[in-house]
């Protein structure tokens, strides 16, 4: 899975909300002060070129859209943080949570669900 840069995020996240979309329906999407064009169709080629954004021609014109869901991208960005920062440890993550963000006992309670139920599958 490729890892993108802020500003490419930026523009999938964009993609990801409006399914498809020429240029200026992505620079429409931000707030002001609005990027230049040059600079965003420039980063859409790039997202072409690493096979992420697809396009369908019209004369000279291209409508842009995702290659692959948010869902999936986040997906395989947390797999490679748990991978290469928690030494794939599910639990080394968990703990990292629970001792820096506080999380209350709702918080709590529902990882705790959800790691039960993990269990369960798994046990399956």
């Amino acid at each position: 899975m490729v890892t993108l840069t802020k500003v490419e995020e930026k523009i999938m996240k964009i993609l990801w909300d409006i399914k498809k979309g020429f240029i200026k329906d992505i620079i429409e999407q931000y707030p002001d002060p609005k990027p230049l064009y040059n600079s965003v169709s420039t980063i859409v080629r790039v997202l072409v070129q690493k096979e992420i954004v697809g396009y369908k021609a019209y004369g000279n014109s291209h409508q842009y859209y995702p290659l692959i869901s948010k869902k999936e991208y986040s997906k395989g960005q947390m797999k490679r943080l748990v991978t290469d920062y928690y030494n794939n440890s599910l639990s080394q993550v968990v703990n990292f949570f629970a001792e820096s963000k506080k999380l209350d006992e709702k918080e709590l309670d529902e990882a705790m669900r959800m790691l039960a139920e993990l269990k369960a599958k798994k046990d399956e």
